[in-house]
């Protein structure tokens, strides 16, 4: 009997023969579709980091220069690095909205965001609007905060919203800051401070 060893017994699973075996149930896998998604891939972009870089984020119109990693998202840039403190990290996981900010006129959670990411495109945070405007008036008048930790990002998120939705029912609003917790539960004051600042921001536009 020869002492050589099969360096590969005949019943071994290759790693191309394992993950066409676990496709036979997923189907993407078995037929060869995440090799031909990698061959068809275009080239890299260039690679920073790990180490800090200069960004340059453009924040209530004003360009704002910072040296941070690639990994820090825009929250920790905002609050971190430019004391922009209005935004607050609280669940970190792109469900609460406390983070909540406009880039490039769209609500976002600024925690499932990188700051490097955010260059080139407009972050409005609560810091940029006036004292007295008429979303922040309308949340006093109606009571909607209570500790307040939550309000910038409803405040913000009620910005994005009414810029699409200017007119919105009690039902649209729901939906419409559904992605905005508040522990306190003062749901019923935002909801109705939205529709109030809806309905002024409407009547000062048409006056």
């Amino acid at each position: 009997m020869s002492s050589t060893k099969d360096p590969k017994p005949k019943n071994a699973v290759s790693r191309r023969g394992f993950l066409g075996g676990m496709g036979i149930g997923t189907g993407a896998v078995g037929a060869g579709l995440l090799e031909r998604e990698a061959m068809a891939a275009p080239a890299a972009a260039s690679v920073v980091g790990p180490g800090p870089v200069p960004i340059t984020l453009n924040i209530n119109g004003k360009p704002v220069n910072l040296t941070v990693e690639p990994s820090v998202t825009l929250v920790d840039a905002l609050r971190n690095h430019l004391d922009y403190t209005g935004a607050k990290r609280v669940c970190d996981r792109g469900t609460c909205g406390a983070c909540t900010v406009i880039l490039a006129g769209k609500s976002v959670y600024s925690c499932s965001v990188l700051a490097i990411d955010a260059q080139g495109r407009n972050i409005e945070t609560i810091e940029g609007l006036p004292v007295n405007n008429p979303i922040s008036t309308a949340f006093v008048n109606h009571d909607a905060q209570q500790c307040g930790y939550c309000t910038p990002g409803f405040v913000m998120a009620t910005k994005g919203f009414l810029s699409e939705h200017p007119s919105p029912t009690m039902d649209d609003v729901k939906n419409g800051l559904g992605g905005n917790l508040c522990r306190c539960g003062t749901y019923m004051g935002v909801r109705q401070a939205v529709l109030e600042a809806a309905k002024n921001m409407k009547g000062a536009k048409n006056g």
